[in-house]
């Protein structure tokens, strides 16, 4: 069987979570104290019993890549794995470069913790805001973005899947979108519960020092290839590569493109590896013909395992 490994992104964390993988797998528990000597706190102990600090994004990003790295080393622990390629959903994209061996994981820790910090001084608190608009087709989205941006930036940032868009921006200006949305047809029109307008051009000023950071991170090419958000495509060498990280924190994150492009290579089922079930439920709604499994416990991890290898 020909698979994908994918990796979920923020709003994919809970309190405890990984805590029967911690139980059963020592490797995960290694890797979050390797987290831990970067950041110089007990970030396993924060996961599993401080729910407010894990909603920090400072906090949450390092806490979902070790996460979806810890698991997927779990997963490695139990088979060789062969997958087509990978890729991961925003923040998840940093867990695949990771996983893939272009970026050190330690090297990565870093990374996300200053791109978390960046993403949290640039707008305000109060000031942005992010919804999901639920039931219009992607270009009616980007209209109706277009025709409110004069109330301040509001712009289409996350293609999830057939129907789900994630909008951004100002406050005022999503919430007035919102109301728009909910007259040109959508079926809902949610405000997200985050205190960073991802993925949009708010994000502009930071992604310009951001790329001081990441200029001075060593990248190598891998042993997978990596689907990134900005295109749905692999970087063709390490300097495309970090300019590609680099325009994902101000850019729209295609992960619908991104999943039709994998299952144009083959692929025949995605994994998601970490936390949660966010993606692994999206991907039939972009692709009726890819099944998905999320691994998430020791069951999980067994059951995706006798999928892969005895097929």
């Amino acid at each position: 069987m020909k698979y994908a490994i994918i990796f979920p992104g923020q709003g994919s964390q809970s309190l405890g979570m990984l805590s029967d993988l911690g139980d059963n797998f020592p490797i995960v528990k290694e890797t979050f104290e390797e987290a831990s000597d970067v950041l110089g706190f007990d970030l396993w102990t924060l996961t599993q019993e401080n729910q407010e600090a894990l909603n920090q994004t400072q906090n949450t990003q390092p806490a979902m890549l070790a996460a979806g790295y810890a698991t997927y080393l779990a997963l490695t622990n139990e088979t060789d794995l062969s997958p087509i390629c990978m890729a991961g959903h925003s923040l998840g994209e940093y867990t695949a470069l990771v996983a893939a061996g272009s970026l050190n994981f330690s090297d990565g820790i870093k990374l996300v913790q200053t791109r978390a910090e960046l993403m949290q001084s640039a707008v305000p608190a109060g000031v942005g805001a992010m919804a999901a608009i639920l039931g219009l087709e992607d270009e009616v989205v980007i209209k109706v973005c277009a025709e409110y941006a004069g109330k301040g930036i509001v712009e289409a940032v996350n293609f999830n899947s057939n129907g789900q868009v994630v909008i951004a921006g100002n406050k005022e200006a999503v919430d007035a979108t919102c109301e728009a949305m909910k007259a040109a047809g959508a079926k809902r029109a949610v405000l997200l519960p985050v205190s960073v307008p991802s993925h949009c051009s708010l994000m502009n000023d930071a992604a310009t020092v951001f790329a001081n950071t990441v200029e001075a991170v060593n990248f190598s090419m891998g042993n997978v290839d990596v689907l990134h958000n900005v295109d749905a495509a692999k970087a063709t060498d390490t300097a495309e590569m970090k300019a590609k990280l680099v325009a994902q924190l101000h850019k729209p994150v295609l992960w619908t493109g991104t999943v039709k492009a994998m299952h144009a290579m083959g692929v025949e089922k995605l994994i998601e590896s970490g936390p949660g079930k966010v993606l692994a439920g999206l991907t039939r709604r972009i692709e009726k013909s890819l099944t998905a499994n999320a691994v998430l416990d020791s069951a999980s991890i067994t059951a995706t395992l006798e999928e892969i290898t005895h097929e």
